[in-house]
């Protein structure tokens, strides 16, 4: 047999005899060999407990780790999540009979895109405004009623009442259109302009009505009511006009409390001391 495959000692045939010589490692080599292993175990003892406790703090199972759950429908998420990167997916919904909520230090924004990847529809939700950009936006009951509605034509009320509860009412810049404006019951109804006219216009009529109180009507400079193919009728059992200015009296001395009342060319009405016949002629210093 070849003296190689001895491997702990080999035997030399000398004058003096023969000789055996140790083969292996000794000395400091093998403490350090020792020392390596062992601290390799250590590593390997270290490394198993920190992935025990790894998997026990994020709760591994096999349907999935922490708050996620892998189930038939898809993914399953339980308490808070925060999400650092975007999120996709067909369906977000909360548990039965449990809100669902979205929470974002500075905004939440939802955008519809198309094939493309083009921004077709988006909503912003910020610390400042609730935004949203599209073409058109509505805002319908469960049962499909058209409640609000706006696009770039026309803003639709679909409601059956329009509320503003403002103190200070409603600001119409321009012009505004609606078969019938009324107050709440027990409320006074006011329609003002501070500093410009105020027009009120109906093809077929226009109607008002104070069945529980008073109307009054006043202006800086000019009431009119005018009629162009109609007439205007004052349908009352009294009807006052306190501050007409009285004509000259006809005759001297004559305290009388019956007065006729008489029409200017230019259309001013005032009051004349009533006679046999009509006084209007005599008191025209007033339409001067």
């Amino acid at each position: 047999m070849p003296q190689e495959q001895y491997p702990h000692r080999s035997t030399m045939q000398t004058s003096e005899g023969p000789q055996v010589y140790k083969v292996g490692i000794y000395g400091w080599r093998k403490r350090c060999l020792y020392f390596f292993v062992l601290l390799l175990m250590i590593l390997i003892l270290v490394n198993l407990a920190m992935t025990i406790w790894i998997l026990k703090v994020m709760n591994f199972t096999i349907d999935g780790m922490g708050n996620l759950r892998i189930t038939e429908k898809g993914l399953k998420l339980e308490g808070d999540s925060e999400f650092l990167k975007p999120l996709y997916a067909k369906e977000i919904r909360s548990r039965p009979g449990n809100p669902l909520y979205f929470q974002s230090a500075r905004n939440v924004t939802v955008n519809i895109l198309n094939e493309k990847t083009k921004v077709l529809t988006r909503l912003v939700t910020g610390p400042q405004a609730v935004e949203a950009h599209s073409q058109k936006f509505e805002v319908k009951t469960l049962s499909g009623k058209l409640l609000f509605s706006a696009d770039d034509n026309e803003v639709v009320v679909g409601a059956e009442r329009l509320r503003v509860l403002g103190a200070e009412g409603t600001v119409f810049p321009k012009s505004i259109e609606t078969p019938n404006v009324r107050a709440d019951p027990f409320k006074e109804l006011r329609l003002e302009s501070p500093t410009r006219a105020l027009v009120m216009e109906a093809p077929k009529g226009i109607e008002i009505n104070a069945e529980a109180g008073s109307l009054k009507a006043t202006c800086r400079t000019e009431l009119r009511l005018e009629s162009k193919d109609g007439e205007i009728t004052l349908n009352s059992a009294k009807i006052k006009l306190p501050n007409l200015p009285q004509g000259s009296s006809s005759s001297a001395g004559s305290r009388q409390k019956i007065y006729e009342l008489c029409v200017c060319p230019n259309g001013r009405l005032f009051l004349a001391q009533a006679g046999s016949s009509s006084t209007c002629q005599i008191n025209t210093s007033v339409c001067l």
